[in-house]
């Protein structure tokens, strides 16, 4: 249930702080393992100036980092269950095609569709090469020499999963409170937690911090936590809908078209998906799985015209209703999820960057399986929060807003 903030004392087995995607599901997967559950959210569930408001975001396995490709497969495990057992659909399964061509990146072995294809063929996960020809054939109006053909991604849809989690865990009896923030947390003599926010105060065995860019706010106000995580702040610096003409739309919609991806000039392309979004999405970012190297696209502009002329002269317009939010970007590129260092029961889940949406429910999954059972199914040593434990050589400034660097 969400209700506002009011004056009272709530006893909870696991207190969530942050009430996006990986809080919600964090609670979805707590509450299934019999645990009484609050979730607390400075603003509102769906805030677009949240990472988890939006439209789509692609989902996909092609990492260049093996740990990532095979998290991605059991995260997208993860969203078919709960499709099936919440009777829903979220995934919208069109693929993802990762393109390359010479005339933007001369080197088309070093290109993020070629490496990313060998790295799933080494871990004998299904991919499909396909060159100039094929792309042509099968993608009438796209031009590239190489790609990368993911089969089993696509692109969530967002809002189908924010209204899913809500009905479900209001079913539950998770209180999900809006519009409130710790402002004092203090520990009991029986390690419990006592969190004040507004004029409530609430009490919990395990606390949960899943508040993106305020997470350092909360870490601060934990007894005996010195962790700070260095988050940088990121965005796509230019996103746009193109519209087809009807006589054209059928040949740009999620069974015609896959996502679109050119990684290596930090663009991605999203179809039109019938009552989701009406327009094919162009973004153009900081990648963050590989550096940006000199290429000839500098723009939307520039990608329409090497590598997607079947959208040029086609009404097109700022994105505005989505995307106003910053990711979080931390200082190794790797997630941060675990213990927090000092504060036993307490775990914090930040660093999703851009692509984090996707992992959503397997993160969701390992913070409640260490919030209940004091231990995760996974391994997540490489994740470990304390690797930026304030004083370290790690330690780094907190939050930047600086224009994001090229990665």
């Amino acid at each position: 249930m969400t209700e506002p903030a009011r004056t009272g004392v709530t006893d909870t087995d696991v207190l969530i702080v942050g009430g996006g995607v990986m809080g919600l599901f964090t609670a979805y997967f707590a509450s299934d393992l019999g645990r009484s559950v609050t979730v607390l959210e400075r603003g509102h569930v769906g805030d677009p100036a949240t990472a988890s408001y939006g439209r789509t975001r692609s989902y996909r396995n092609d990492y260049l980092d093996p740990t990532y490709v095979r998290l991605a497969r059991e995260a997208i495990g993860l969203w078919d269950a709960f499709e099936a057992r919440e009777q829903v659909r979220v995934l919208v399964r069109c693929g993802c095609l990762n393109i390359a061509s010479s005339r933007v990146t001369p080197d088309l072995d070093a290109t993020y569709a070629r490496m990313s294809h060998r790295v799933l063929e080494a871990l004998g996960m299904p991919t499909q090469a396909l060159g100039a020809d094929a792309i042509r054939a099968r993608f009438p109006g796209l031009q590239a020499d190489a790609g990368q053909l993911d089969a089993g991604a696509g692109v969530v849809d967002l809002a189908a999963v924010t209204d899913t989690l809500t009905r479900v865990l209001a079913e539950r009896g998770v209180r999900v409170v809006e519009g409130v923030q710790p402002t004092a947390i203090e520990r009991g003599e029986s390690g419990s937690f006592t969190v004040h926010a507004a004029t409530r105060t609430l009490t919990a065995r395990s606390l949960v911090v899943t508040a993106g860019h305020g997470t350092n706010d909360v870490l601060a106000r934990l007894p005996g936590c010195a962790l700070r995580v260095p988050i940088e702040k990121d965005r796509p610096s230019d996103a746009r809908y193109f519209v087809p003409p009807p006589e054209d739309r059928h040949r740009f919609t999620a069974g015609a078209m896959p996502v679109v991806a050119y990684l290596d000039a930090g663009i991605y392309c999203h179809p039109i998906v019938p009552g989701v979004v009406d327009a094919v999405k162009v973004g153009y970012y900081n990648p963050p799985d590989v550096p940006r190297g000199t290429t000839s696209i500098d723009s939307i502009d520039a990608f329409v015209d090497r590598c997607f002329p079947a959208l040029h002269g086609m009404a097109s317009a700022p994105v505005e209703d989505v995307d106003q939010c910053d990711y979080d970007l931390v200082a190794d590129d790797d997630f941060v999820l675990g213990a927090i260092p000092g504060a036993a029961s307490a775990f914090v889940g930040v660093g999703w960057r851009g692509t984090g949406y996707k992992f959503a429910p397997w993160v969701g999954r390992v913070l409640a399986e260490l919030a209940v059972q004091a231990g995760t199914v996974y391994d997540i040593g490489r994740f470990d929060p304390a690797r930026f434990q304030k004083g370290d050589a790690s330690d780094a400034p907190v939050v930047t807003d600086a224009a994001p660097a090229t990665r």
